[in-house]
Order: structure tokens, then sequence, then C-alpha cells
């Protein structure tokens, strides 16, 4: 019972420790950091696990993620916005997650980084809720009450304003009892803000975020449960295949190779026929690459050939009077047989180039889609091998027997 009305802390990486003081916590989140991250600035996506346990604080999983960095410092990277960026769409994108964009009440609200990444990721503002802070710092005679009261930028679940400890406050140890009441007569006195004083504060964005993540967790705890409902039937399925499975059983390795390499040849197809569950995003390939190689390269290989219009007006001239010889070429609507095979086929012979050349781009991506397929062998070095060296030699005589037949 005494534990249970104590408040404490505790870490995922500090096992079995209890923090009972919260400036012990602070400064083991930031030793954690720096040795995470190191001493410069750095930064990882590896998150601090930190439970606290308090009669006074709701059932809340919260996850604080870093603001976009614009510029990088110290011994952060040269794409550190990308990182950060990535880092953050990584969380905001689950559909059981609540959204808190924060914004500083002294900028500008439609150049807030935090309500632009939001709306990409919850366009109909389902899951996002706005929280304006520094309130208590905007220039003299300006105020946020169009935001507060959603009129500017509007959000479906709306903007909570909050006032937080000052820097000079934390350092001063001025605690959370203290600036709860300072915010509260921050609001209470305000007369911008005054009207609107039960809607706003730190008390008030907790019992929102706990109603609301109730509420939102209600509304998709079906679609969830179907979900994993549909993944235990496929688990038990893929167990009912290894129920009477025996280790010594002398057929378990055949079966094991036959599996593999049908499922080799699956993939192969797939890659070929673009029905593939996994898609490349950064650059064609399989039979993508071939479609483009024959719609696109070998036309323009056509259209590089050399084509001298009046050398072939002369061709067909001297092909038509070779062809009568001594008799006398009279006007005709059509071509001789014998001189159109002559021109044709001296004209067909300089389509073998692009053709051979399409062959070899062909060729070589089907060895290259092969070696992807192949990667899900890697754990079997001898088969990996030996499958891709039969495939490729294969294609290698196709490749041969085309050549042959252009």
């Amino acid at each position: 019972l005494l534990i249970f009305f104590t408040e404490y802390a505790e870490f995922l990486h500090c096992k079995g420790r209890k923090f009972t003081d919260f400036d012990e916590v602070r400064q083991e989140i930031e030793v954690e950091t720096d040795r995470i991250t190191g001493m410069n600035k750095g930064i990882s996506s590896i998150p601090i696990n930190l439970r606290i346990y308090s009669p006074h604080v709701l059932s809340l999983t919260l996850i604080d993620l870093p603001g976009i960095t614009k510029v990088p410092v110290g011994d952060q990277p040269p794409d550190i916005e990308q990182q950060i960026r990535d880092m953050i769409m990584q969380f905001i994108s689950r559909e059981n997650c609540l959204i808190l964009a924060v914004t500083p009440a002294n900028t500008d609200l439609a150049n807030s980084d935090a309500l632009k990444l939001a709306k990409e990721v919850d366009p109909q503002g389902l899951r996002t809720i706005g929280v304006i802070t520094k309130l208590d710092l905007m220039d003299e005679g300006t105020d946020a009450r169009d935001v507060l009261e959603n009129k500017l930028l509007p959000l479906r679940r709306g903007y909570i304003g909050v006032v937080n400890r000052s820097q000079k406050d934390i350092d001063g140890k001025k605690d959370i009892k203290a600036a709860l009441l300072a915010e509260r007569k921050f609001f209470l006195s305000h007369p911008a803000y005054r009207h609107m004083a039960d809607r706003m504060g730190t008390p008030y964005l907790q019992k929102v975020l706990n109603q609301q993540l109730t509420n939102h967790i209600r509304d998709t705890l079906p679609a969830f449960r179907s979900k994993l409902q549909g993944q235990l039937l496929s688990i038990e399925h893929e167990v009912e295949v290894y129920k009477n499975f025996r280790p010594e059983d002398p057929t378990r390795k055949t079966k094991a190779l036959l599996q593999m390499v049908q499922q080799f040849s699956v993939d192969f197809e797939k890659r070929i026929e673009g029905s593939g569950d996994q898609v490349d995003t950064l650059e064609l390939s399989g039979g993508a690459k071939i479609n483009r190689i024959f719609h696109e390269r070998f036309p323009f290989e056509l259209v590089k050939m050399e084509f001298n219009e009046k050398e072939l007006r002369r061709e067909i001239s001297y092909a038509i009077k070779n062809i009568h010889g001594i008799r006398q070429v009279l006007p005709c609507l059509f071509t001789p047989d014998m001189a159109f095979e002559a021109i044709v086929k001296k004209q067909i012979v300089k389509l073998k180039g692009p053709c051979l050349k399409s062959v070899d781009l062909v060729m070589q991506e089907l060895i290259n889609t092969v070696k992807k397929c192949t990667k899900k062998l890697a754990t079997y070095p001898r088969l990996c091998e030996e499958t891709e060296r039969i495939v490729a030699g294969y294609i290698r005589e196709r490749e041969e027997k085309t050549k042959d037949q252009v």
C-alpha cells in the first residue's frame, strides 16, 4: 500500500530501480541521452522508456518527439531535418495514436511544422489535437483568442492553450503545483482568455486526452480486434502444417528444399508479372524495366539509325532497272516483288544492331531479377549459388538462341 500511494518512476534501461526524486529522473534522462547520442547534440531514434506511478496522473502513454531541426549543429548529420521527420512520421502514422500538434503562440500558426506533419498523416483531422504554448510570451496587445476558439485554422478536436514553466522557473525549482496555480491564474486574469479559462490549462488537457483517447480506442478496437483474429487464424494455419512434424524425418530436408525452390519460382514470376508483395519505389526493375526496354529503349535505338532518303530512292531505282535488264522500264503503280524484297532485306539488316542490344538489356535484367529472388535463400549459400547458376545458365542459353534467330 505504501508503494502504491508513493510517486515513483522506473526506466526500462534501469530495471528494478525506483526513482522517487524527480530531479534524479531529469538527470537520468540527460545522462541516457548523452550516452546514446553523444555529448554534442546528436540524435537517435532509440526511445528512452520512462514509466511514472502516481495516484495523481492519468493512464496515458505519451511519446515526446523532437521538434524539426532545420540547420545541423554539433555532431548532427547534414540530413538532420529528414531524419527527425522520418522519426516523427514513424510514430504519428499509427492509426491508434492521437497527435498532439504543439505550436508556440508567438509564432505564425500557418508555418507550424507540427500541424503540417499532422495533416499529412491525418488529413481529416480525426486524430489531431492542437496545443498552443507560450501564451504568456506573446507581444503586448496581441493574443491567440481566434486560434483557441478554433476560428483561424479549425481542427475537429480544437485547440487547448497551456502555460508551462519557464527555464527560470525550472532552474529555481518551482514545483508543478505552483506552476499549475500560476497557469490557472493567468487564464482567469487575462481578458482574452478568461471566458474560456475552464477549457484551458494543463489539467484540462489531461482530462481531454484521457477522454478522447478512450473514445478513440473504443472506435478503433473492433478493426484492431478483427486484424488480430485474422493474424491468429493465419498463424494457427501455419502451425497446423507442422503439427505432425518430426525432426528426424529424412524427407524433411527434401520437402524444405522443394518449398524454397517453389517459392523462388513464385517470386521470380511475380517480379516479372508485376504482382509482387514488395514494390520497389526507387527504380524500375523486373517486368517494368523489360517493358520499358521494348516500348522506349528499342524505339529510341531505331530513331537513332541513320536514314538517307535520297540514297534509298536511288537504290530502289537501280534495283528496278537491274531487274528489268535490257527490257524497257515502264511506269507502274507497284514496285516489282524482287526489287521490293531486295531493298527491304537490306533495310531489315540495319535492325539487327538495336535488336541485339535490346536482347542484351532484357537478359541482363532477367539475371538481376534472379539475383534479387535468391536473396531469400541467403541462409543456404550453396542452394543460393546453385539456383542462381542453373537459372542464369538457362537464361543465357535462351539468349544465344534468340540472337541466332535475329
